[in-house]
């Protein structure tokens, strides 16, 4: 099969030793994830072993420090692991394989020395699942509006809530959870974070079932009374809100170069389709409105990633007023989750019945466009915090 995109993007942002990673995470994904993808998706499942095995390769530790069993990693080593775990065209897996990725940041950066030896590493080696949880129903992206309560009650919080749509919400160990520790507070004042380990008696988890993400179990979260030791409290006590909407911008990054590595995937299943499907004598990819429909495609692709390394190569060198990075990142989810949905109906379209079929990448990420396009953020908050930042 002849490709549209190469294995080593060129330019400065990768070096020899990210090339070298993105062969090894290529080879752990070919041989671990991709033959065992579609029936994990049917199965709306995969196999917890899967996290070991990811971590006894350095993959779950990347970017974060070595004395929690982590491999310190510039931006651009993430963003490959990102973009070759998304090949396998699954994600499910991907989302409560990475379910760390968002909620273990906040308590390596703010949490006390002792919560961090105590977590981190067993995250890290693949022993136990880290999740965040942000939403709660009815509220949304709008983060200053929770309603999830942290009573201090002595050497505790009392936490009493609800928080729904949790990527690895079921068999998360430890979460990081957004409560109001000042009730009498308003807006993102008063906000916290704590870790609330997953057999803590009143939680409550129902699971959810969903139109895409299959393999990834989701869940709706219930804290009944929980008792929470003080020392699981992230950060300060109060500081929450800050702490999140950093940890937003960090995982919108991630979600942009994920989508274009969907984009791209929907492209080559595409084109390897019409190189093979033959019509009325002739490859499809013969048909000249065949071939215009995977130039497009190919382009969405390399607009949206080239926008996706810059920012990246940015936010790394700590160029440009914060908020003019976090009104790029929000328009770099924006053209990399509309390139993905664009080149996943195209894909579809092209494939035709087979497209219309489950067992296919296009198929199964067609469905997954809209939690990307939703997920951290959706579009049309995306649009307004970049207009805000930039003083629109």
């Amino acid at each position: 099969m002849s490709r549209l995109f190469d294995i080593n993007p060129r330019g400065d942002y990768f070096s020899d030793a990210h090339h070298d990673f993105r062969r090894s995470v290529r080879q752990f994904v070919e041989r671990e994830i991709a033959p065992y993808a579609n029936d994990w998706d049917e199965a709306g499942t995969f196999p917890r072993e899967l996290y070991r095995k990811a971590a006894d390769i350095g993959l779950i530790g990347v970017g974060y420090p070595e004395e929690y069993g982590g491999t310190p990693a510039d931006l651009f080593y993430t963003i490959v692991y990102a973009e070759e775990l998304a090949r396998a065209g699954c994600g499910g897996v991907q989302a409560s394989l990475g379910s760390h990725g968002i909620g273990l940041p906040p308590v390596v950066a703010h949490g006390s020395d002792a919560l961090k030896r105590r977590v981190v590493p067993q995250v890290l080696s693949g022993e136990k699942i880290a999740a965040l949880a942000i939403t709660e129903p009815g509220g949304g992206s709008d983060v200053a509006a929770l309603k999830t309560t942290a009573r201090r009650d002595g050497d505790h919080y009392i936490v009493h809530g609800e928080k729904t749509f949790i990527t690895s919400g079921m068999r998360a160990d430890f979460l990081s959870v957004a409560v109001r520790t000042d009730p009498a507070s308003k807006g993102p004042n008063g906000v916290s974070l704590l870790l609330i380990e997953g057999d803590t008696p009143g939680l409550q988890r129902t699971a959810l079932k969903k139109m895409g993400w299959w393999a990834s179990d989701t869940a709706h979260l219930r804290f009944d009374g929980c008792r929470v030791p003080v020392g699981n409290l992230i950060g300060e006590e109060g500081a929450g809100f800050k702490y999140i909407m950093h940890n937003f911008n960090h995982e919108r990054l991630l979600m942009s170069a994920l989508a274009c590595a969907y984009a791209e995937a929907c492209t080559e299943e595409a084109l390897e389709w019409a190189q093979q499907r033959k019509t009325f004598g002739a490859a499809l990819s013969e048909r000249q409105v065949i071939r215009h429909k995977l130039v497009d495609m190919a382009t969405r692709v390399e607009t949206a990633r080239s926008f996706v390394y810059d920012l990246a190569w940015r936010l790394q060198q700590g160029l440009g007023p914060a908020s003019a990075m976090v009104a790029r990142t929000c328009m770099a989810k924006i053209v990399s989750t509309q390139a993905m949905q664009f080149c996943a109906d195209q894909a579809v379209q092209i494939l035709g019945g087979m497209g219309f079929m489950r067992g296919t990448k296009s198929e199964r990420i067609y469905r997954e466009v809209k939690v990307m396009m939703i997920g951290g953020g959706s579009e049309e908050i995306m649009k307004d915090l970049a207009a805000r930042q930039l003083g629109i």
